[in-house]
């Protein structure tokens, strides 16, 4: 399996290799090394004063038989032909606003034939590269730090034309954990809000998000995961939060399964395990299993993660490519692994930056912040042209109604709550009572009022909350001998 590359191992590694000739030899599987179809650097770039890392941040693009690596530096943003993968070759090259040894990594994504880029750091701004020529050319339509100066991740919700800015600075609101903008016309976007708290939880910062059906994965680094569904961009409902869980650390990244039973999420600490997050039922997450690299260094450190039908893609900065077997979520299983980073590890950041699955060739990209573009062969599944299906997680929050005919339009106001709140109902006949009940997230019922006999007409009800009710997410509940209406509520005491 090492037959690529001489017998020469860092003292770290040494252990990792013996166990694995070891494990070989009683057949037991520890994953097979990747195969290496291509590898492209460029010498002349200069390393990022922080970090030493001249590359950062892949992303991948397909056109009718071409296919692209997209590669940041500390100079530019890079496409590199990989049609042939034994032969990268870069294309063309998108200078940066800002460059050199100030610049750490870059982030993509794309929409409609859009790469969309952003710098964490320097005098960057949002540039916007109309790739729709290829393969003839690509051309910058849009690169202004009007709306974002530095964002340290973007993620784009192509469902939904949103492009959600994570620890987004400069533009109309100089710093929020995260901004949102509207990229409908994929060349003009437009700003919607800034978001700086989920639930109870003030943010310093959204590192890292992974959105599918407005429901929004974040990973808000220090301050542990929020979930929120952003159906409703100026007024989302935060589902649930998670700040206690083993191994929390640095909430990094996550990707969420294609099924969508799990998020698996990592944090940026040395020697820590990649989580897997039951989130079928959205209000009630379940710690899964945890799994890490299969190595035995205590300085391990994983950094981001795809998933591609069964199969986890996670770049490890000392220990390179690792790709799981994800189809029992139970029993994570290491298929592949590449080593990108000889060297010895440290607590330093080195290696494995980002990797991308998504190319219908099925070839796997990997970029390293010291050699740059890696080209492997893919799991050849044929992912690519596989439809994800729906997902079946339970929106927790949203509103059920069951045959309330003789009651109109119910508000409540405010949301979030205090300490009391209102109901504003218009009834149609008269109701001989009804239920309100506040309940929690699991069902149970906390706090409880009865109202006799409400007229035809419309009516303004009130109510004060128990001073034992904690700040966090809730159901109201509107029982009738009709019927009931669930409301999602959020309290919020100052």
């Amino acid at each position: 399996m090492f037959s690529k590359r001489p017998l020469i191992f860092a003292p770290m590694k040494v252990y990792y290799v013996l166990l694995f000739l070891i494990s070989s030899l009683y057949g037991f599987s520890q994953g097979e090394e990747a195969t290496l179809l291509g590898q492209w650097q460029d010498s002349t770039l200069v390393g990022s004063f922080a970090h030493k890392n001249a590359y950062n941040e892949i992303w991948g693009y397909a056109i009718p038989e071409h296919e692209y690596a997209i590669i940041g530096t500390t100079k530019g943003t890079h496409f590199i032909e990989v049609t042939n993968p034994q032969a990268p070759e870069e294309v063309f090259f998108i200078p940066g606003k800002d460059q050199g040894g100030i610049i750490i990594h870059r982030d993509y994504h794309d929409h409609e034939g859009y790469l969309y880029a952003v710098s964490d750091e320097g005098n960057s701004s949002l540039q916007i590269i109309d790739m729709n020529q290829l393969p003839d050319t690509v051309t910058v339509v849009y690169d202004s730090d009007s709306l974002i100066k530095r964002s340290h991740n973007i993620f784009i919700d192509t469902t939904n034309a949103l492009l959600y800015s994570l620890l987004s600075r400069g533009g109309i609101t100089n710093f929020s954990a995260m901004t949102l903008f509207d990229i409908s016309d994929p060349v003009q976007p437009k700003y919607i809000n800034q978001y700086n708290s989920f639930g109870t939880t003030r943010a310093s910062q959204v590192h890292d998000a992974y959105v599918r059906d407005n429901i929004a994965f974040l990973n808000l680094g220090p301050d542990g995961l929020a979930i929120a569904d952003f159906s409703d961009p100026m007024n989302p409902i935060t589902l649930s939060t998670l700040t206690d869980y083993p191994d929390r650390g640095y909430n990094h990244s996550g990707w969420l399964s294609t099924d969508c039973t799990n998020y698996y999420m990592a944090d940026e600490n040395h020697g820590f395990d990649l989580k897997a997050i039951e989130v079928e039922n959205l209000c009630e997450l379940e710690i899964g299993t945890s799994f890490n690299a299969e190595v035995s260094s205590s300085t391990s450190i994983p950094h981001n993660q795809v998933v591609a039908c069964d199969y986890l893609y996670t770049s490890y900065y000392y220990d390179g490519l690792r790709v799981y077997d994800i189809s029992d979520p139970s029993n994570p299983t290491l298929s592949l692994f590449y080593d990108t980073y000889p060297q010895a590890d440290s607590t330093q950041f080195r290696g494995a930056w980002g990797v991308y699955p998504f190319l219908p060739s099925g070839t796997i990209l990997l970029s390293d912040m010291q050699t740059g573009l890696y080209v492997f062969e893919g799991m050849g599944d044929d992912c690519f042209n596989q439809a994800p299906p729906a997902c079946a997680m339970q929106n927790c929050l949203s509103t059920a109604t069951e045959n309330l005919e003789n009651i109109g339009q119910i508000e409540l106001y405010p949301n979030p709550i205090v300490r009391t709140f209102s109901i504003q109902l218009n009834i149609e006949k008269v109701v001989p009572n009804m239920t309100l009940s506040l309940n929690s997230l699991s069902g149970g019922v906390l706090q409880q009022w009865e109202v006799e006999r409400l007229t035809s007409g419309a009516h303004q009800l009130s109510f004060t909350l128990q001073d034992n009710i904690a700040n966090g997410f809730y159901f109201l509940s509107l029982r009738t001998e009709e019927g009931v209406r669930t409301f999602p509520l959020v309290v919020n005491k100052k």
